[in-house]
């Protein structure tokens, strides 16, 4: 039974997820409504609908940020959900971030800053540590491939110079663009970061492949060294 004393199969055709949606189609639906209908009931206290609320208010109503919710975080922290609906809801939300890779796969030539980030966001947005990936480009701008050089901690990950030119090389690549996430969720970039992209720019420079770009993902926006007139 939940707080008001009534299960998800109690209340009206109309309030019940699963038969709103067939009935009204899924745009109707809220958040909690559709995470609902992935854990499909609640517990001895809450319907499906009442947990997925105080699910999404832990989240700060934020899907991106329940993204980052591991199994053992879920299954610890909410009454009423086992293993089993734990993997429903991070498979759940690993379908969308792929829908939306795939959207952005369907236009690959790379024109700005947005372009990366739409590009990438999928791939660093959830990360709970930093990955350093590069962009290799044609001359037309399309993308010829993207290759992760590194992962590291929750600070800072390593980055290997002949990695990333050998890459570039082998690829026949007219471009290259760096791009790695700030976990902290900060992202003005560090000393670190403006000796890598000094060091890589100045490499590539050796094999007359430009750097395009170096940006720097975190939650809600990025940091786009071209933008800022300093690549």
């Amino acid at each position: 039974m939940s707080i008001t004393g009534l299960c998800v199969k109690d209340w009206s055709p109309d309030d019940q997820p699963r038969e709103k949606l067939l009935a009204k189609g899924v745009n109707v639906l809220s958040n909690a409504e559709l995470l609902a209908i992935i854990i499909g009931s609640g517990n001895t206290e809450e319907t499906s609908v009442e947990l997925s609320q105080r699910i999404l208010l832990t989240a700060e109503n934020s899907i991106s940020r329940l993204g980052k919710f591991s199994i053992d975080y879920l299954v610890s922290n909410f009454k009423g959900i086992g293993n089993a609906k734990a993997i429903g809801i991070v498979a759940a939300l690993e379908l969308g971030k792929r829908r939306k890779a795939e959207d952005v796969e369907s236009r690959k030539q790379i024109l700005c800053s947005r372009d990366i980030y739409n590009y990438f966001y999928p791939i660093l947005c959830d990360l709970p540590y930093e990955e350093l990936w590069i962009l290799l480009l044609n001359p037309g701008k399309r993308i010829i491939d993207r290759v992760k050089i590194s992962q590291g901690g929750v600070e800072q990950t390593s980055a290997d110079g002949k990695l990333i030119f050998k890459e570039a090389l082998i690829r026949l690549a007219s471009g290259v663009i760096l791009c790695h996430n700030h976990p902290s969720g900060i992202s003005t970039p560090s000393r670190t970061d403006d000796k890598l992209t000094a060091h890589i720019k100045q490499g590539l420079l050796t094999l007359e492949i430009p750097l395009f770009d170096h940006l720097i993902f975190c939650e809600g926006g990025y940091y786009s060294y071209a933008d800022m007139n300093k690549i």
